[in-house]
Protein backbone atom coordinates (compact mmCIF):
# COMPACT_ATOMS: atom_id res chain seq x y z
CA UNK A 1 0.00 0.00 0.00
CA UNK A 2 1.31 3.42 -0.92
CA UNK A 3 1.99 5.69 2.05
CA UNK A 4 -0.42 8.58 2.45
CA UNK A 5 0.75 11.94 1.21
CA UNK A 6 1.28 14.43 4.01
CA UNK A 7 1.54 18.21 4.18
CA UNK A 8 3.45 20.21 6.77
CA UNK A 9 1.38 22.74 8.73
CA UNK A 10 3.48 25.64 7.47
CA UNK A 11 2.74 24.60 3.88
CA UNK A 12 -1.03 24.30 4.40
CA UNK A 13 -3.00 26.53 2.02
CA UNK A 14 -6.26 27.52 3.72
CA UNK A 15 -7.88 28.62 0.44
CA UNK A 16 -7.13 25.24 -1.07
CA UNK A 17 -8.40 23.55 2.09
CA UNK A 18 -11.78 25.32 1.83
CA UNK A 19 -11.95 24.80 -1.93
CA UNK A 20 -11.92 28.55 -2.60
CA UNK A 21 -8.63 28.82 -4.38
CA UNK A 22 -8.68 30.23 -7.86
CA UNK A 23 -7.07 27.70 -10.09
CA UNK A 24 -4.39 29.16 -12.29
CA UNK A 25 -5.33 28.30 -15.85
CA UNK A 26 -2.34 26.72 -17.56
CA UNK A 27 -3.17 27.66 -21.16
CA UNK A 28 -0.40 29.03 -23.35
CA UNK A 29 -1.35 32.15 -25.28
CA UNK A 30 0.65 31.09 -28.36
CA UNK A 31 -1.44 27.99 -29.07
CA UNK A 32 -3.19 27.63 -32.43
CA UNK A 33 -6.59 29.33 -32.39
CA UNK A 34 -8.61 26.11 -32.47
CA UNK A 35 -6.57 24.51 -29.70
CA UNK A 36 -6.70 27.71 -27.64
CA UNK A 37 -10.49 27.96 -27.96
CA UNK A 38 -10.99 24.30 -27.05
CA UNK A 39 -8.77 24.68 -23.99
CA UNK A 40 -10.74 27.67 -22.74
CA UNK A 41 -14.27 26.56 -23.62
CA UNK A 42 -14.66 22.78 -23.74
CA UNK A 43 -11.68 20.94 -22.27
CA UNK A 44 -12.94 19.17 -19.07
CA UNK A 45 -9.38 18.39 -17.95
CA UNK A 46 -8.24 22.00 -17.45
CA UNK A 47 -9.20 23.54 -14.11
CA UNK A 48 -10.28 27.15 -14.13
CA UNK A 49 -11.49 27.32 -17.73
CA UNK A 50 -15.07 28.06 -18.77
CA UNK A 51 -16.21 24.51 -19.47
CA UNK A 52 -18.24 24.01 -16.26
CA UNK A 53 -19.80 27.48 -16.48
CA UNK A 54 -20.91 26.84 -20.06
CA UNK A 55 -22.50 23.50 -19.10
CA UNK A 56 -24.26 25.13 -16.13
CA UNK A 57 -25.76 28.02 -18.10
CA UNK A 58 -26.77 25.78 -20.99
CA UNK A 59 -28.53 23.49 -18.49
CA UNK A 60 -30.43 26.45 -16.97
CA UNK A 61 -31.44 27.62 -20.44
CA UNK A 62 -32.79 24.15 -21.22
CA UNK A 63 -34.93 24.20 -18.06
CA UNK A 64 -36.15 27.71 -18.91
CA UNK A 65 -37.19 26.43 -22.35
CA UNK A 66 -39.13 23.62 -20.70
CA UNK A 67 -41.09 26.05 -18.52
CA UNK A 68 -41.69 28.33 -21.50
CA UNK A 69 -43.13 25.39 -23.41
CA UNK A 70 -45.48 24.60 -20.52
CA UNK A 71 -46.72 28.18 -20.30
CA UNK A 72 -47.22 28.35 -24.07
CA UNK A 73 -50.02 25.82 -23.64
CA UNK A 74 -51.86 28.27 -21.37
CA UNK A 75 -53.58 30.73 -23.72
CA UNK A 76 -54.26 33.32 -20.99
CA UNK A 77 -50.50 33.60 -20.34
CA UNK A 78 -49.25 32.96 -23.87
CA UNK A 79 -51.50 35.18 -26.00
CA UNK A 80 -50.71 38.56 -24.33
CA UNK A 81 -46.99 37.71 -24.30
CA UNK A 82 -46.69 35.92 -27.62
CA UNK A 83 -43.96 38.28 -28.87
CA UNK A 84 -41.80 37.81 -25.77
CA UNK A 85 -42.10 34.03 -26.06
CA UNK A 86 -40.99 34.30 -29.67
CA UNK A 87 -37.98 36.45 -28.76
CA UNK A 88 -36.99 33.99 -26.04
CA UNK A 89 -37.24 31.10 -28.49
CA UNK A 90 -35.09 32.91 -31.07
CA UNK A 91 -32.42 33.77 -28.48
CA UNK A 92 -32.41 30.18 -27.21
CA UNK A 93 -32.05 28.79 -30.73
CA UNK A 94 -29.22 31.25 -31.44
CA UNK A 95 -27.33 30.14 -28.31
CA UNK A 96 -27.90 26.43 -29.00
CA UNK A 97 -26.83 26.90 -32.64
CA UNK A 98 -23.64 28.70 -31.63
CA UNK A 99 -22.88 25.92 -29.15
CA UNK A 100 -23.46 23.27 -31.82
CA UNK A 101 -21.24 25.01 -34.39
CA UNK A 102 -18.48 25.67 -31.84
CA UNK A 103 -18.45 22.01 -30.80
CA UNK A 104 -18.38 20.98 -34.46
CA UNK A 105 -15.48 23.34 -35.21
CA UNK A 106 -13.49 22.19 -32.16
CA UNK A 107 -14.19 18.46 -32.63
CA UNK A 108 -10.65 17.73 -33.98
CA UNK A 109 -9.28 18.82 -30.56
CA UNK A 110 -11.61 16.57 -28.57
CA UNK A 111 -9.94 13.46 -27.11
CA UNK A 112 -12.87 11.32 -28.27
CA UNK A 113 -12.62 12.33 -31.96
CA UNK A 114 -9.09 13.62 -32.59
CA UNK A 115 -7.77 10.15 -33.39
CA UNK A 116 -10.45 9.58 -36.08
CA UNK A 117 -9.67 10.20 -39.74
CA UNK A 118 -12.64 12.56 -40.08
CA UNK A 119 -13.05 14.03 -36.62
CA UNK A 120 -15.96 16.33 -37.43
CA UNK A 121 -17.88 13.59 -39.23
CA UNK A 122 -17.34 11.31 -36.24
CA UNK A 123 -18.66 14.08 -34.00
CA UNK A 124 -21.76 14.55 -36.18
CA UNK A 125 -22.55 10.84 -35.76
CA UNK A 126 -22.08 10.89 -31.97
CA UNK A 127 -25.19 10.75 -29.70
CA UNK A 128 -24.50 14.15 -28.14
CA UNK A 129 -24.22 15.86 -31.53
CA UNK A 130 -27.46 14.24 -32.72
CA UNK A 131 -29.22 15.49 -29.56
CA UNK A 132 -27.83 18.99 -30.09
CA UNK A 133 -29.00 18.95 -33.71
CA UNK A 134 -32.50 17.72 -32.83
CA UNK A 135 -32.80 20.60 -30.34
CA UNK A 136 -32.46 23.23 -33.10
CA UNK A 137 -33.44 21.46 -36.33
CA UNK A 138 -37.26 21.91 -36.05
CA UNK A 139 -36.82 25.68 -35.88
CA UNK A 140 -34.90 25.81 -39.15
CA UNK A 141 -37.06 23.22 -40.92
CA UNK A 142 -40.11 25.47 -40.67
CA UNK A 143 -38.48 27.83 -43.21
CA UNK A 144 -38.31 25.06 -45.83
CA UNK A 145 -41.06 22.63 -44.89
CA UNK A 146 -44.58 23.66 -43.82
CA UNK A 147 -44.82 22.42 -40.24
CA UNK A 148 -47.88 22.86 -38.04
CA UNK A 149 -47.01 25.30 -35.26
CA UNK A 150 -48.34 22.89 -32.60
CA UNK A 151 -46.09 20.12 -33.92
CA UNK A 152 -43.15 22.52 -33.90
CA UNK A 153 -43.78 23.34 -30.24
CA UNK A 154 -43.94 19.65 -29.38
CA UNK A 155 -40.65 18.99 -31.16
CA UNK A 156 -39.00 21.62 -28.98
CA UNK A 157 -39.31 19.15 -26.11
CA UNK A 158 -36.30 17.48 -27.70
CA UNK A 159 -34.17 20.26 -26.19
CA UNK A 160 -34.48 18.61 -22.81
CA UNK A 161 -32.39 15.77 -24.21
CA UNK A 162 -29.42 18.15 -24.08
CA UNK A 163 -29.36 17.55 -20.31
CA UNK A 164 -27.87 14.15 -21.10
CA UNK A 165 -24.61 15.97 -21.81
CA UNK A 166 -24.46 16.58 -18.03
CA UNK A 167 -26.13 13.39 -16.86
CA UNK A 168 -24.14 10.84 -18.88
CA UNK A 169 -20.67 11.86 -17.58
CA UNK A 170 -22.08 11.90 -14.04
CA UNK A 171 -23.59 8.45 -14.56
CA UNK A 172 -20.31 7.10 -15.95
CA UNK A 173 -18.47 8.46 -12.91
CA UNK A 174 -21.12 6.87 -10.65
CA UNK A 175 -20.72 3.52 -12.37
CA UNK A 176 -16.95 3.66 -11.91
CA UNK A 177 -17.26 4.50 -8.19
CA UNK A 178 -19.76 1.66 -7.64
CA UNK A 179 -18.14 -1.02 -9.78
CA UNK A 180 -18.79 -4.42 -8.21
CA UNK A 181 -21.30 -3.13 -5.65
CA UNK A 182 -24.86 -4.45 -5.30
CA UNK A 183 -27.97 -2.72 -6.65
CA UNK A 184 -29.06 -1.68 -3.14
CA UNK A 185 -25.64 -0.23 -2.43
CA UNK A 186 -25.85 1.79 -5.65
CA UNK A 187 -29.28 3.12 -4.66
CA UNK A 188 -27.86 4.01 -1.26
CA UNK A 189 -24.99 5.90 -2.89
CA UNK A 190 -27.49 7.84 -5.00
CA UNK A 191 -29.85 8.73 -2.13
CA UNK A 192 -27.52 9.14 0.86
CA UNK A 193 -24.34 11.18 1.07
CA UNK A 194 -21.35 8.87 0.75
CA UNK A 195 -17.95 8.62 -1.00
CA UNK A 196 -19.66 6.55 -3.73
CA UNK A 197 -22.24 9.15 -4.79
CA UNK A 198 -20.09 11.45 -6.87
CA UNK A 199 -21.65 14.13 -9.05
CA UNK A 200 -24.78 12.04 -9.68
CA UNK A 201 -25.74 12.30 -5.99
CA UNK A 202 -25.31 16.08 -6.17
CA UNK A 203 -27.54 16.19 -9.28
CA UNK A 204 -30.14 14.02 -7.51
CA UNK A 205 -30.19 16.30 -4.44
CA UNK A 206 -30.46 19.36 -6.68
CA UNK A 207 -33.32 17.73 -8.62
CA UNK A 208 -35.27 16.97 -5.43
CA UNK A 209 -34.63 20.46 -4.07
CA UNK A 210 -35.80 22.01 -7.34
CA UNK A 211 -39.04 20.02 -7.25
CA UNK A 212 -39.62 20.99 -3.62
CA UNK A 213 -39.37 24.68 -4.55
CA UNK A 214 -41.57 24.23 -7.66
CA UNK A 215 -44.26 22.31 -5.79
CA UNK A 216 -44.35 24.74 -2.84
CA UNK A 217 -44.47 27.71 -5.21
CA UNK A 218 -47.37 26.02 -7.03
CA UNK A 219 -49.24 25.49 -3.73
CA UNK A 220 -48.83 29.19 -2.91
CA UNK A 221 -50.05 30.30 -6.36
CA UNK A 222 -52.92 27.83 -6.18
CA UNK A 223 -54.34 29.80 -3.25
CA UNK A 224 -54.74 32.82 -5.57
CA UNK A 225 -58.15 32.30 -7.14
CA UNK A 226 -57.43 34.20 -10.37
CA UNK A 227 -54.28 32.12 -10.98
CA UNK A 228 -55.83 28.83 -9.89
CA UNK A 229 -58.76 29.37 -12.25
CA UNK A 230 -56.40 29.73 -15.20
CA UNK A 231 -53.84 27.04 -14.33
CA UNK A 232 -55.99 24.52 -12.46
CA UNK A 233 -55.18 21.58 -14.76
CA UNK A 234 -51.47 22.49 -14.80
CA UNK A 235 -51.42 22.59 -10.99
CA UNK A 236 -53.03 19.15 -10.78
CA UNK A 237 -50.54 17.64 -13.23
CA UNK A 238 -47.59 19.32 -11.53
CA UNK A 239 -48.69 18.10 -8.09
CA UNK A 240 -49.12 14.55 -9.40
CA UNK A 241 -45.60 14.58 -10.86
CA UNK A 242 -44.17 16.01 -7.62
CA UNK A 243 -45.91 13.36 -5.52
CA UNK A 244 -44.65 10.62 -7.85
CA UNK A 245 -41.06 11.91 -7.51
CA UNK A 246 -41.26 12.30 -3.73
CA UNK A 247 -42.94 8.89 -3.32
CA UNK A 248 -40.21 7.21 -5.35
CA UNK A 249 -37.56 8.98 -3.28
CA UNK A 250 -39.30 7.90 -0.04
CA UNK A 251 -39.46 4.24 -1.12
CA UNK A 252 -35.84 4.22 -2.32
CA UNK A 253 -34.71 5.80 0.95
CA UNK A 254 -36.46 3.11 3.00
CA UNK A 255 -35.18 0.38 0.67
CA UNK A 256 -31.51 1.40 0.84
CA UNK A 257 -31.30 2.78 4.41
CA UNK A 258 -30.06 -0.59 5.72
CA UNK A 259 -26.68 0.26 4.17
CA UNK A 260 -26.35 3.12 6.68
CA UNK A 261 -24.26 2.21 9.77
CA UNK A 262 -27.03 2.99 12.27
CA UNK A 263 -29.88 1.30 10.37
CA UNK A 264 -28.81 -2.32 9.98
CA UNK A 265 -31.57 -4.91 9.85
CA UNK A 266 -34.20 -5.52 7.18
CA UNK A 267 -37.15 -4.61 9.42
CA UNK A 268 -35.71 -2.89 12.51
CA UNK A 269 -33.38 -0.71 10.45
CA UNK A 270 -36.12 0.43 8.09
CA UNK A 271 -38.46 1.06 11.02
CA UNK A 272 -35.83 3.28 12.65
CA UNK A 273 -35.40 5.13 9.36
CA UNK A 274 -39.17 5.55 8.97
CA UNK A 275 -39.36 7.09 12.47
CA UNK A 276 -36.52 9.54 11.88
CA UNK A 277 -37.64 13.20 11.63
CA UNK A 278 -36.43 13.68 8.04
CA UNK A 279 -38.28 10.57 6.81
CA UNK A 280 -41.45 11.55 8.68
CA UNK A 281 -41.27 14.87 6.82
CA UNK A 282 -40.90 12.95 3.54
CA UNK A 283 -44.06 10.98 4.41
CA UNK A 284 -46.03 14.11 5.33
CA UNK A 285 -45.00 15.64 2.00
CA UNK A 286 -46.92 12.96 0.07
CA UNK A 287 -49.59 11.81 2.56
CA UNK A 288 -52.20 14.55 1.83
CA UNK A 289 -52.29 13.57 -1.84
CA UNK A 290 -53.02 9.88 -1.16
CA UNK A 291 -55.51 10.58 1.64
CA UNK A 292 -57.48 12.86 -0.67
CA UNK A 293 -57.39 10.34 -3.52
CA UNK A 294 -58.56 7.34 -1.49
CA UNK A 295 -60.82 8.97 1.12
CA UNK A 296 -62.43 11.86 -0.77
CA UNK A 297 -65.72 9.92 -1.11
CA UNK A 298 -65.96 9.57 2.70
CA UNK A 299 -64.99 13.03 3.87
CA UNK A 300 -64.01 16.39 2.34
CA UNK A 301 -60.23 16.45 2.68
CA UNK A 302 -59.46 19.47 0.54
CA UNK A 303 -58.22 21.25 3.65
CA UNK A 304 -55.25 18.85 3.65
CA UNK A 305 -53.87 20.52 0.54
CA UNK A 306 -52.36 23.28 2.63
CA UNK A 307 -50.19 20.66 4.37
CA UNK A 308 -48.34 20.20 1.10
CA UNK A 309 -46.29 23.17 2.28
CA UNK A 310 -44.59 20.67 4.62
CA UNK A 311 -42.51 19.75 1.56
CA UNK A 312 -40.49 22.88 2.24
CA UNK A 313 -39.10 21.10 5.31
CA UNK A 314 -37.46 18.55 3.00
CA UNK A 315 -34.84 21.22 2.30
CA UNK A 316 -33.72 21.05 5.94
CA UNK A 317 -32.07 17.68 5.25
CA UNK A 318 -29.14 19.46 3.61
CA UNK A 319 -28.99 22.26 6.19
CA UNK A 320 -27.09 21.76 9.45
CA UNK A 321 -28.74 24.77 11.12
CA UNK A 322 -31.85 22.71 11.91
CA UNK A 323 -29.71 20.00 13.54
CA UNK A 324 -28.05 22.62 15.72
CA UNK A 325 -31.46 24.06 16.66
CA UNK A 326 -32.76 20.61 17.66
CA UNK A 327 -29.70 20.10 19.88
CA UNK A 328 -30.29 23.49 21.49
CA UNK A 329 -33.98 22.76 22.14
CA UNK A 330 -33.28 19.33 23.63
CA UNK A 331 -30.53 20.71 25.87
CA UNK A 332 -32.41 23.81 27.05
CA UNK A 333 -35.86 22.24 27.17
CA UNK A 334 -36.17 22.28 31.01
CA UNK A 335 -35.43 26.02 31.14
CA UNK A 336 -37.63 26.81 28.14
CA UNK A 337 -40.38 24.65 29.66
CA UNK A 338 -40.17 26.57 32.95
CA UNK A 339 -40.37 29.89 31.08
CA UNK A 340 -43.33 28.58 29.09
CA UNK A 341 -45.09 27.52 32.29
CA UNK A 342 -44.69 31.03 33.74
CA UNK A 343 -46.01 32.52 30.50
CA UNK A 344 -49.02 30.17 30.62
CA UNK A 345 -49.82 31.17 34.20
CA UNK A 346 -49.52 34.84 33.34
CA UNK A 347 -51.76 34.46 30.26
CA UNK A 348 -54.50 32.66 32.21
CA UNK A 349 -54.32 35.16 35.07
CA UNK A 350 -54.41 38.11 32.66
CA UNK A 351 -57.35 36.66 30.72
CA UNK A 352 -59.27 36.05 33.96
CA UNK A 353 -58.73 39.62 35.17
CA UNK A 354 -59.62 41.00 31.76
CA UNK A 355 -62.85 39.04 31.79
CA UNK A 356 -63.59 40.22 35.33
CA UNK A 357 -63.05 43.92 34.54
CA UNK A 358 -64.44 44.09 30.99
CA UNK A 359 -67.24 41.52 30.74
CA UNK A 360 -69.99 43.84 31.94
CA UNK A 361 -68.77 46.75 29.76
CA UNK A 362 -68.08 44.67 26.61
CA UNK A 363 -69.95 41.34 26.78
CA UNK A 364 -69.57 40.84 23.03
CA UNK A 365 -65.74 41.08 23.10
CA UNK A 366 -64.96 39.66 26.54
CA UNK A 367 -67.65 37.01 26.32
CA UNK A 368 -65.73 34.42 28.36
CA UNK A 369 -62.24 33.62 29.62
CA UNK A 370 -61.19 31.56 26.54
CA UNK A 371 -62.05 34.58 24.38
CA UNK A 372 -60.09 36.83 26.71
CA UNK A 373 -57.02 34.59 26.33
CA UNK A 374 -56.57 35.91 22.79
CA UNK A 375 -56.53 39.48 24.12
CA UNK A 376 -54.09 38.47 26.89
CA UNK A 377 -51.60 36.90 24.49
CA UNK A 378 -51.76 39.87 22.12
CA UNK A 379 -51.24 42.28 25.03
CA UNK A 380 -48.42 40.37 26.73
CA UNK A 381 -46.62 39.84 23.42
CA UNK A 382 -46.78 43.63 22.82
CA UNK A 383 -48.44 43.07 19.45
CA UNK A 384 -51.60 45.07 20.16
CA UNK A 385 -53.87 44.51 17.14
CA UNK A 386 -56.54 46.74 18.63
CA UNK A 387 -59.51 44.57 17.67
CA UNK A 388 -60.11 43.85 21.39
CA UNK A 389 -59.20 46.54 23.90
CA UNK A 390 -60.34 47.45 27.42
CA UNK A 391 -62.57 50.46 28.02
CA UNK A 392 -62.89 50.49 31.80
CA UNK A 393 -60.32 52.39 33.94
CA UNK A 394 -59.36 49.21 35.82
CA UNK A 395 -58.94 47.26 32.60
CA UNK A 396 -56.78 49.94 31.02
CA UNK A 397 -54.60 50.28 34.13
CA UNK A 398 -54.11 46.50 34.19
CA UNK A 399 -53.24 46.53 30.46
CA UNK A 400 -50.48 49.11 31.03
CA UNK A 401 -48.92 46.99 33.79
CA UNK A 402 -49.23 43.75 31.80
CA UNK A 403 -47.72 45.31 28.68
CA UNK A 404 -44.58 46.19 30.65
CA UNK A 405 -44.46 42.74 32.25
CA UNK A 406 -44.99 41.04 28.89
CA UNK A 407 -41.95 42.75 27.38
CA UNK A 408 -39.73 40.91 29.87
CA UNK A 409 -41.63 37.62 30.24
CA UNK A 410 -42.15 36.95 26.54
CA UNK A 411 -38.54 37.90 25.78
CA UNK A 412 -37.16 35.15 28.07
CA UNK A 413 -37.59 32.18 25.63
CA UNK A 414 -36.14 34.22 22.74
CA UNK A 415 -33.15 35.23 24.86
CA UNK A 416 -32.66 31.64 26.05
CA UNK A 417 -32.73 30.28 22.51
CA UNK A 418 -30.39 32.97 21.23
CA UNK A 419 -27.89 32.37 24.03
CA UNK A 420 -28.13 28.58 23.77
CA UNK A 421 -27.73 28.70 19.98
CA UNK A 422 -24.62 30.84 20.35
CA UNK A 423 -23.27 28.47 23.03
CA UNK A 424 -23.87 25.45 20.79
CA UNK A 425 -21.98 27.05 17.91
CA UNK A 426 -19.15 27.94 20.30
CA UNK A 427 -19.12 24.35 21.59
CA UNK A 428 -18.94 22.98 18.03
CA UNK A 429 -16.02 25.28 17.27
CA UNK A 430 -14.27 24.16 20.44
CA UNK A 431 -14.79 20.55 19.35
CA UNK A 432 -13.33 21.42 15.96
CA UNK A 433 -10.41 23.09 17.72
CA UNK A 434 -9.86 19.94 19.80
CA UNK A 435 -9.96 17.78 16.66
CA UNK A 436 -7.54 20.12 14.89
CA UNK A 437 -5.25 20.00 17.90
CA UNK A 438 -5.03 16.22 17.66
CA UNK A 439 -4.57 16.35 13.87
CA UNK A 440 -1.90 19.05 13.92
CA UNK A 441 0.00 17.76 16.94
CA UNK A 442 2.53 15.84 14.82
CA UNK A 443 3.03 18.84 12.51
CA UNK A 444 1.83 16.89 9.44
CA UNK A 445 -1.58 16.46 7.79
CA UNK A 446 -2.47 13.52 5.57
CA UNK A 447 -5.24 13.35 2.94
CA UNK A 448 -7.84 11.84 5.30
CA UNK A 449 -7.18 14.53 7.89
CA UNK A 450 -7.51 17.21 5.22
CA UNK A 451 -10.93 15.84 4.29
CA UNK A 452 -12.00 15.94 7.95
CA UNK A 453 -10.88 19.57 8.35
CA UNK A 454 -12.53 20.59 5.06
CA UNK A 455 -15.81 18.84 5.93
CA UNK A 456 -16.04 20.35 9.41
CA UNK A 457 -15.04 23.83 8.26
CA UNK A 458 -17.69 23.79 5.53
CA UNK A 459 -20.31 22.38 7.92
CA UNK A 460 -19.69 25.20 10.40
CA UNK A 461 -19.48 27.84 7.64
CA UNK A 462 -16.02 29.01 8.69
CA UNK A 463 -14.40 31.51 6.38
CA UNK A 464 -10.77 31.69 5.38
CA UNK A 465 -9.81 34.19 8.11
CA UNK A 466 -11.45 32.09 10.86
CA UNK A 467 -9.76 28.86 9.78
CA UNK A 468 -6.41 30.63 9.47
CA UNK A 469 -6.78 32.17 12.96
CA UNK A 470 -7.81 28.79 14.37
CA UNK A 471 -4.81 27.00 12.89
CA UNK A 472 -2.43 29.76 14.03
CA UNK A 473 -3.86 29.62 17.55
CA UNK A 474 -3.33 25.87 17.70
CA UNK A 475 0.18 26.17 16.29
CA UNK A 476 1.01 28.80 18.92
CA UNK A 477 -0.38 26.55 21.65
CA UNK A 478 1.57 23.55 20.39
CA UNK A 479 4.80 25.57 20.36
CA UNK A 480 4.23 26.71 23.94
CA UNK A 481 3.33 23.19 25.03
CA UNK A 482 6.47 21.80 23.36
CA UNK A 483 8.66 24.32 25.18
CA UNK A 484 6.98 23.63 28.52
CA UNK A 485 7.26 19.85 28.11
CA UNK A 486 11.00 20.16 27.69
CA UNK A 487 11.27 21.92 31.08
CA UNK A 488 11.21 20.16 34.45
CA UNK A 489 8.28 20.99 36.75
CA UNK A 490 10.64 22.60 39.28
CA UNK A 491 11.83 25.11 36.66
CA UNK A 492 8.26 25.89 35.58
CA UNK A 493 7.16 26.38 39.19
CA UNK A 494 9.86 28.96 39.82
CA UNK A 495 8.38 31.35 37.24
CA UNK A 496 4.70 32.26 37.77
CA UNK A 497 4.20 33.18 34.10
CA UNK A 498 5.45 29.73 33.02
CA UNK A 499 3.35 28.06 35.71
CA UNK A 500 0.28 29.93 34.43
CA UNK A 501 0.93 28.86 30.83
CA UNK A 502 1.46 25.27 31.95
CA UNK A 503 -1.78 25.37 33.94
CA UNK A 504 -3.70 26.72 30.92
CA UNK A 505 -2.17 24.04 28.72
CA UNK A 506 -3.26 21.30 31.12
CA UNK A 507 -6.79 22.73 31.32
CA UNK A 508 -6.96 22.82 27.52
CA UNK A 509 -5.90 19.18 27.32
CA UNK A 510 -8.54 18.18 29.88
CA UNK A 511 -11.21 20.01 27.87
CA UNK A 512 -10.05 18.26 24.70
CA UNK A 513 -10.29 14.88 26.43
CA UNK A 514 -13.83 15.77 27.53
CA UNK A 515 -14.86 16.75 24.00
CA UNK A 516 -13.37 13.71 22.32
CA UNK A 517 -14.43 11.04 24.83
CA UNK A 518 -17.85 9.69 25.84
CA UNK A 519 -18.52 11.88 28.89
CA UNK A 520 -21.34 9.66 30.19
CA UNK A 521 -19.17 6.52 30.06
CA UNK A 522 -16.26 8.45 31.59
CA UNK A 523 -18.32 9.61 34.59
CA UNK A 524 -19.96 6.19 34.99
CA UNK A 525 -16.52 4.58 35.19
CA UNK A 526 -15.14 7.27 37.49
CA UNK A 527 -18.10 7.12 39.91
CA UNK A 528 -18.99 3.44 39.67
CA UNK A 529 -15.48 2.11 40.27
CA UNK A 530 -14.46 5.07 42.44
CA UNK A 531 -11.55 5.95 40.19
CA UNK A 532 -11.99 9.62 41.07
CA UNK A 533 -13.04 11.33 44.29
CA UNK A 534 -16.17 13.48 44.46
CA UNK A 535 -14.15 16.69 44.41
CA UNK A 536 -12.16 15.46 41.39
CA UNK A 537 -15.39 14.65 39.51
CA UNK A 538 -16.83 18.09 40.35
CA UNK A 539 -13.63 19.72 39.13
CA UNK A 540 -13.86 17.68 35.89
CA UNK A 541 -17.46 18.86 35.34
CA UNK A 542 -16.56 22.49 35.99
CA UNK A 543 -13.68 22.38 33.51
CA UNK A 544 -15.97 20.94 30.84
CA UNK A 545 -18.53 23.75 31.23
Amino acid sequence: MDPKKTIAIKDLDVKSLLGKEKAEVQIASDLPLRKWLYSWLLDPNIKGNHQKSIDKWIGLLILANLFALIFEHTPVIYEPNRLWFHYFDVVSIAIFTIEYLVRLYLAPEDEEFKARKHARLAYLRSPFAIIDLLAILPFYLQFFIPIDLRVLRALRLLRILKLFRILIPAYQEFQGLNNGRSFRQKIHALIFASPYGGQLHVIFETFIGLWVIISVFAVILESVHSVSYILHVEFVILDSIAVAIFTLEYCLRLYSCVEEPGFKGAIAGRWRQARSPSTVIDLLAILPFFLEVFLHHLIDLRFLRVFRLVRLLKLTRSNDATTTLVKVLSREWPVIGAAGFIMLLLVVLTASLGYLFEHDAQPDKFENIPTAIYWAVVTLASVGYGDISPVTPAGRAMTIVLAFIGIGIFAIPAALLSSAFSDELHKEREELKASLYVILKDGLIDEDELKIIRREALRMHLNEAEVTALIQHIQHGLEKESKLQSMPISTIAQKPELALEHYKSLLSQIRQVGMLTDSAAFEALAVGKEKLSRSEIELWRQIQQ
